[in-house]
């Protein structure tokens, strides 16, 4: 009847077919076969069906990266119902809010999560039922789920459907919920994956962004499936010791992180297993250049650093193994199209500040209960992203941080990721966030604040070091008229540094 019908479950699924007996996942549990993946998917479809759950009701998915996880998430695409993978290092009071915001009829907590849902659990109209997925014996989603069939006939969606959604990580404020089409997840593997990635059924992956956001769910996600790789999954926080078992135990070839997670591998001098290793990759903030230089001298391995967003799904900015420019995120992924703007919407030249914005096959739909935030961000096939970029002669693009980031000093727009940059070569420092702050004349001026490494002391002589640093790097009226110590920085579960918070102190 329509020419139009798809579901990306189908299209994900369709290793099962060709190699049934390969490993798709190795969590803690051991490994899970691809039949295994598309056997339990099935199941939890019919789970869905069992329990009156219809199509285009929302399925919250509150998981550790386990197995189950990308299990729910298929199952749930496949029977019509809209997953949401959600952020586990939220509150009870987030936690509370995403499910009445989000109306769900069905959620999958993991064991540990469970806690900072069960002071509100019984306060949500729309949830009809609850399942907590673990080894632990008050865990009933596997016992329930075992039961169902593994044969399911997948739910007739179309094309421009939404498939799942994903809450932004929150960097200026409460969280959005994103609504994505059916097609986007495979538009993300058709233009970033096979062009820049290159995956193959040979690889072994290993994300330590997880599965709730956009990043990782690519990662881990809808790039290997396609491919035919495996994915290792880490339950618990990646940390340098945690990431460093698990790869010596299953040695990756592409390893996927953030630039916080660099960094602090570096900094701890425990690396992960890079014997087999062929990739690095980096999104969520922009990469340093040292941090960069760096990795590649301790590893041998270079880092792909590139620009994403919750509402484009996954990278559509990106530097390749062939050409890196390191400081910058590249040039536009093919399939995408970029352009810098002014405040009027007219196009800035080369080597100016403008207003990134981009269209391409893996936009979203738009947020979610929110028509005046959506009216900002997107329009038509164009989306602004609310990052300054500037754009050299030969179409490269380097960050120069949020929208709402910059900082004006004498009249002149001072770029936080610049001076950020800048502190970062410094022996001294580990990491480095520069915001807006007023001065005795209520003028704004930026201040620093520095996490220092662990063989550096805080005290006025180290400050007074760093500001002639940074003046001898950059123009003058950049340099940071004040120097903040402190232990750390205010981060979303992605990594990305809330500068806003910052701003509030």
């Amino acid at each position: 009847m329509f020419d139009d019908i798809y579901n990306a479950a189908d299209d994900l699924l369709a290793g099962a077919e060709r190699h049934p007996d390969k490993a798709a996942y190795i969590d803690r549990d051991g490994t899970h076969t691809y039949r295994e993946l598309l056997e339990d998917a099935n199941r939890f479809a019919n789970l869905l069906s069992l329990r009156g759950i219809r199509p285009e009701a929302r399925v919250l998915l509150c998981m550790v990266d386990t197995f189950d996880l990308p299990v729910c998430f298929l199952g749930a695409i496949k029977a019509g119902a809209v997953p949401i993978p959600t952020n586990t290092l939220l509150t009870a009071a987030d936690y509370n809010y995403i499910l009445e915001d989000s109306r769900a009829e069905m959620l999958v907590v993991s064991e540990e999560l469970r806690p900072a849902f069960d002071p509100h659990i019984d306060q949500h109209a729309h949830l009809l039922e609850t399942y907590t997925s673990g080894p632990g014996d008050d865990c009933n989603f596997r016992p329930t789920l075992n039961e169902q069939s593994a044969e399911f006939v997948t739910h007739p969606t179309r094309r421009d459907d939404v498939a799942f959604w994903l809450y932004t990580s929150g960097t200026t404020g409460r969280p959005k919920g994103v609504m994505h089409y059916q097609t986007d997840l495979v538009a993300t593997d058709e233009t970033y994956a096979q062009n820049i990635l290159g995956l193959t059924d040979r690889d072994v992956v290993y994300s330590a962004a997880k599965l709730f956001f956009a990043y990782g769910l690519g990662n881990s996600l809808t790039f290997p499936l396609r491919a035919g790789a495996t994915t290792v999954l880490l339950d618990e926080r990646p940390t340098p010791e945690s990431i460093q078992a698990l790869t010596s135990e299953h040695p990756p070839t592409v390893f996927f992180g953030v630039p916080t997670l660099y960094a602090m591998i570096l900094n701890t001098g425990v690396l992960p297993e890079t014997g087999q290793l062929r990739l690095c990759v980096s999104a969520g903030e922009a990469l340093p250049g040292a941090i960069l230089s760096r990795w590649l001298e301790a590893t041998g391995v270079s880092i792909l650093d590139g620009l994403g967003s919750t509402e484009m799904l996954h990278i559509f900015i990106s530097n390749t193994r062939e050409e890196i420019h390191p400081g910058t995120s590249g040039k536009p992924v093919p399939g995408y199209e970029a352009e810098l703007r002014d405040d009027q919407g007219n196009a800035v030249p080369d080597g100016e500040l403008g207003d990134l914005w981009i269209r391409g096959p893996s936009a979203a739909a738009g947020y979610w209960n929110l028509r005046d935030t959506s009216n900002t961000t997107f329009h038509g096939p164009w989306v602004f992203t609310g990052d300054k970029y500037i754009r050299n002669a030969e179409g490269v693009y380097a960050h120069q941080g949020r929208s709402d980031d910059l900082i004006k000093v004498g009249g002149i727009y001072v770029s936080p990721g610049e001076v950020e940059n800048a502190l970062l070569t410094h022996a001294a420092v580990a990491e480095a966030a520069v915001v807006g702050a007023m001065d005795a004349d209520e003028l704004t001026k930026p201040r620093a604040y520095v996490v220092l490494n662990p063989d550096h002391v805080a005290n006025e002589q180290l400050e007074s070091e760093l500001v002639a640093y940074v003046r001898e790097e950059l123009a003058d009226y950049k340099r940071p008229r004040w120097i903040v110590f402190t232990d750390e920085l205010p981060k979303t579960a992605t990594g990305k540094i809330q500068r806003y918070k910052l701003r509030e102190q």
